[in-house]
């Protein structure tokens, strides 16, 4: 491992990649607002956006895991950048009004949900490595965390300002966030053109066969208990993490008389309102980040997934006719508005802060004690995010067949419960004895 001093610059450029990821990754949930409308679609068709660039991990998790390992991870990060650029591209073309094509729209959500994938194969291993794993790992990825919901919460933001009414809203009225995208990725490839990136050896040497008592055997990160768990736990997550804010702003524009109804609020409002979601997750991974350090992950996921199940319960079940004034941030005027919410989606958005330090607190538990498996185990994490093209679809079905957003919430549920049981039983290595170096 490098020194400390000599860390400094590959960790900032990894918090750059890591605010890339989240900006365009983000850009699917109001988009999915937008091609509602443009395309006259269900909550579920509106969804296959999200869908595509999610299921782009399942196709790219396990071969950007053997890019990584074969080219190293700037080289990775500079063929993603490339990848992403292509994706966001063909998003733009598709509001062109020659093209008006939701087919086009889905292969730039699916190519760009390739670069997401190898980006993120690159940023996570990285950071746990440069923190030397355990508490001090899991601290890097937190703070890489916060860049990612600041860009989270720009992109809310800005998409929300663009749209405004969400019944007349056009794929075109997304250029200015789509070219932010595109500069931000040209800029990310210069700066990785001109900085030097560590590249460890995460994987060592081939895998080789080892005696144990029942013969010879190979190992993979397959043959630890508690990567198979965490993986199946990141998929769920992206449940939790996406679905949530997801559905509060179909939910909050949607418009009364629909066939699921919904409150009919100014779209460029609600995007104040959910940008709060990811502005909670921002503040939970600065503090987690700062917490890291001392409290292990174990306890940290434990404390967020009960506080998120109790949450999402009220979220669920609270009166919708009981109202709140919810806070959000005109940053023209740089003023506090407040919109009154249904007390249950103040509730909801209160869920960011849990979902906060989840992705970072699984992914250390489950590359813990993996040695030279961890650069592959890096890429099978992400095919996991696949996740969210399957769990989103899944919540908007549900949406549409009970006519009510509250009660498909329970996709959300079902998930939360079960990163708790991840945090409290199947994070514990079992596999201690499987060599490792």
């Amino acid at each position: 491992m490098t020194n400390k001093k000599s860390n400094i610059l590959p960790i900032v450029v990894m918090y750059l990649l890591f605010f890339m990821i989240a900006f365009v990754t983000n850009l699917c949930n109001p988009m999915a607002v937008i091609v509602k409308n443009n395309f006259e679609m269900s909550n579920y068709a509106a969804q296959l956006g999200n869908a595509a660039n999610f299921i782009a991990y399942a196709v790219m998790g396990i071969p950007a895991g053997m890019l990584l390992k074969k080219i190293g991870y700037r080289k990775t990060a500079l063929v993603a950048i490339l990848v992403g650029f292509i994706g966001v591209f063909l998003q733009y073309m598709s509001g062109w009004a020659s093209i008006q094509s939701f087919g086009v729209y889905l292969a730039g959500a699916f190519t760009a949900g390739f670069c997401m994938c190898m980006l993120n194969t690159v940023v996570n291993p990285m950071l746990n490595t440069l923190g030397g794993g355990g508490n001090k790992g899991n601290q890097l990825v937190q703070f890489g965390g916060v860049c990612n919901s600041l860009a989270a919460v720009l992109v809310t933001i800005i998409m929300g300002s663009l749209i405004a009414d969400a019944t007349k809203a056009q794929i075109s009225d997304a250029t200015p966030a789509l070219m932010i995208a595109l500069g931000v990725f040209a800029f990310a490839f210069i700066v990785l053109l001109l900085v030097k990136i560590p590249e460890p050896e995460l994987a060592g040497d081939e895998v080789k066969e080892v005696k144990t008592v029942k013969g010879e055997k190979k190992y993979s990160a397959f043959s630890f208990r508690h990567f198979n768990l965490g993986i199946l736990a990141i998929f769920l997550y992206l449940g939790v993490e996406v679905g949530v804010p997801t559905y509060v702003m179909q939910y909050l524009t949607t418009a009364p008389d629909a066939a699921t109804p919904g409150l009919g609020i100014n779209a460029g409002i609600v995007g104040m309102i959910v940008a709060v979601y990811w502005l909670l997750m921002l503040v939970g991974r600065l503090l987690g980040g700062m917490l890291a350090s001392k409290v292990s992950s174990r306890a940290q996921i434990t404390g967020v997934s009960s506080l998120c199940l109790v949450l999402v319960l009220l979220g669920m079940f609270l009166p919708s006719d009981i109202m709140v004034n919810m806070p959000g941030i005109d940053w023209a005027t740089l003023t506090v508005m407040t919109a009154q919410v249904p007390v249950g989606i103040f509730a909801l958005i209160l869920v960011g802060l849990c979902t906060s330090v989840m992705w970072g607190g699984i992914f250390n538990m489950a590359v813990e004690g993996l040695g030279k498996y961890t650069s592959i185990a890096s890429g099978a994490f992400m095919t996991m995010v696949c996740g969210g093209g399957i769990l989103i679809p899944l919540q908007g079905k549900l949406a549409d067949v009970f006519g009510d957003f509250q009660m498909s919430y329970v996709v959300v549920l079902a998930c939360t419960a079960y990163i708790l049981f991840y945090a409290l039983v199947g994070s514990k290595n079992v596999n201690k004895d499987i060599p490792t170096e």
